[in-house]
Formats: C-alpha cells, sequence, structure tokens
C-alpha cells in the first residue's frame, strides 16, 4: 500500500466572491508541492474550506503560498458591515490552518509541519498564530475566537494572551491564524425542516454538543440561520431581498468514529425534522456507516468526499 500523505484543511473567511476563492485554490497548488482533494464554498458562512494532499517537507510550501493569496485579498478588519461578516466564527482571513495525520505514527510528522507553517505565516506573512489542540496543552479554537477579531485585539492588548508565532498584535486586515496538528474530523451541517427557527437550531445545539444535557463527545455544534435561494454575492443584507431563511445546526464531530454521522442525526431528529444534511470537505469512511437514506446528503459524492476514497485507498 502507497505512503498515506498528510491532509491539510485551512479555512478562510471568504465564501462569496469567486475570483478571490479561486485564486487561493490556484496559489496552494502553484507549486505543485500540493494536491487539492476539495473546495467547499458557503455564502451564508462566508468561508471555504480546502483540502489538500501532500508530504511533511512540501505541504508547509503549499500552505504558505495559499496563505499570502488569502492574506492580500482577504479584510476581516475594522469597518466591515455586521451583515458582511457571515454566520461562522473568525479571528483570522486564514481562520485555521490544521494540519491532519491519518494514523498513529504520522502524528509527529503532522506536528513538524504544522508548526513549520505556523513560523512561516508569522515572519513571513506577518500574521499572528495561537496554536490549539494537541500543539497547545488543548486549547481550544473557541476559547481564541471568544469575541471574534475584536476580542482576541482586547485579550492581546490587555495581556492576557500572546501569539505562540508572529507579531503581538493581529494584522490590521488578516487578523490572526489558528494551527494544529490533528486527527481527522467531520464539518457536517444539518438544515432543518421549516417551520423551524434558528432559535430552535441554536437550543439544539446546546443540548447535543460536548457538555450539554444530551451531549455527544467530541461534537461542537451552534445554531445559525441560512438564506436559501439568494445570490453568492455580496453582503447579507443584499441577499436577503432574494432568499427564504432556514435554521440549520452546524457542527465538527471531533470524534467521528467513536461518534458516527448516524448518531448525530439522531441526536437532532429527537427534537426536529431535518431536511437535508450537509457535509464540509471530506469525511474517513467509517463515520458514514448506517447514514440514514432517508437524510439527503447535498452535493456528496462519495469518490471526492471520503477519504479513503479521494487519496485511492
Amino acid at each position: 500500500m502507497p505512503k498515506l500523505p498528510l491532509l491539510a484543511v485551512p479555512n478562510v473567511s471568504e465564501g462569496r466572491e469567486r475570483a478571490t476563492i479561486e485564486a487561493i485554490a490556484d496559489a496552494f497548488t502553484a507549486h505543485g508541492t500540493a494536491r487539492l482533494l476539495d473546495v467547499h464554498s458557503d455564502a451564508d458562512h462566508h468561508r471555504s474550506v480546502f483540502t489538500l494532499a501532500g508530504v511533511q517537507g512540501e505541504l508547509s510550501a503549499a500552505l504558505l503560498a495559499g496563505a499570502r493569496v488569502a492574506v492580500e485579498r482577504i479584510d476581516v478588519g475594522e469597518g466591515r458591515e455586521p451583515a458582511d461578516i457571515g454566520e461562522h466564527p473568525h479571528v483570522g482571513a486564514v481562520d485555521v490552518m490544521p494540519v491532519v495525520y491519518l494514523e498513529a505514527a504520522q502524528r509527529g510528522a503532522a506536528c513538524a509541519e504544522a508548526l513549520v507553517v505556523a513560523a512561516e505565516l508569522g515572519d513571513e506573512l506577518g500574521v499572528p498564530v495561537f496554536l490549539y489542540g494537541e500543539l497547545a496543552q488543548g486549547r481550544t479554537r473557541a476559547e481564541l475566537r471568544r469575541g471574534g477579531v475584536s476580542g482576541l485585539a482586547e485579550r492581546l492588548s490587555a495581556g492576557e494572551l500572546r501569539p505562540d508565532f508572529g507579531p503581538p498584535r493581529l494584522h490590521p486586515t488578516a487578523g490572526a491564524t489558528l494551527v494544529a496538528a490533528r486527527e481527522p474530523l467531520v464539518a457536517f451541517n444539518l438544515e432543518l425542516a421549516a417551520p423551524a427557527s434558528v432559535d430552535d437550531a441554536s437550543r439544539i445545539a446546546r443540548l447535543i454538543r460536548e457538555g450539554g444535557e444530551e451531549g455527544l463527545p467530541g461534537v461542537r455544534a451552534i445554531g445559525v440561520s441560512l438564506l436559501r435561494g439568494a445570490p453568492t454575492g455580496g453582503g447579507t443584507a443584499a441577499r436577503a431581498a432574494g432568499g427564504r431563511a432556514v435554521a440549520q445546526v452546524s457542527m465538527n464531530v471531533e470524534r467521528p468514529l467513536e461518534v458516527p454521522l448516524r448518531v448525530v442525526v439522531e441526536a437532532v431528529r429527537r427534537h426536529a425534522e431535518v431536511g437535508c444534511a450537509e457535509l464540509v470537505g471530506l469525511a474517513p469512511r467509517a463515520a458514514l456507516a448506517g447514514f440514514p437514506a432517508d437524510v439527503p446528503l447535498v452535493d456528496f459524492d462519495p469518490g471526492v468526499h471520503v477519504i479513503e476514497n479521494a487519496l485511492g485507498f
């Protein structure tokens, strides 16, 4: 069997401007050191998730090249209209950049590659970098994102936090980047059927997330409001005229082998009817075992979105 590559899943805070998304994707692959497996863009979350495959010693160069374009073209600084921020919590233009290992033997390689790219983001792009997860004694993304860009800036100014790499203050337009090395997780969304509201989605998220009354291990969840049928360009206010509001439970399933997606669907269905599901990026084959046949998985292609299939294993 061929050697497994490392994966990387950089998330950028742009989900509407196609030209910017394509420019970042082109930059990730321009040097031939990584293969682009998938791009998932969402106008409501105002976020694009890229999935790349490469080897230790080469993947970091591809990540830095894509990050450079994102930093040049995405502004998450002060002065944005609230409607143009998007539903997904974030603190940077390149918000998170995890390096993913698929088996335990790769853990050291993933950690090393993550630290290399973290140092390069700080030194070459002037973006402060915060480590999370295994590289930071379990510190979470949610801790660092508390209060968003402005909240992180305030904590830096107050001396409550210091970046692990890069300058001591946020980049004026690109904010900060969060870097980790981790096992695969599954970014997974469930759209609730009408007449469910965003309040319903938020209540369900509180119940099923880890630590909730019905908490599932390793599940992070929020409730968001989406605009279906709206144009993808422009801010939320401009798009609202052409769309209809729907409620979504947006999740990261951090232990997908222990908590497969069918279990997550069952947990949500105890409280509301599910209209459809969405996979953001790729998932391990085992995470999809027994997925309910009566829940449409929107735009899902097993040849692309199952990790083992995408890598030819």
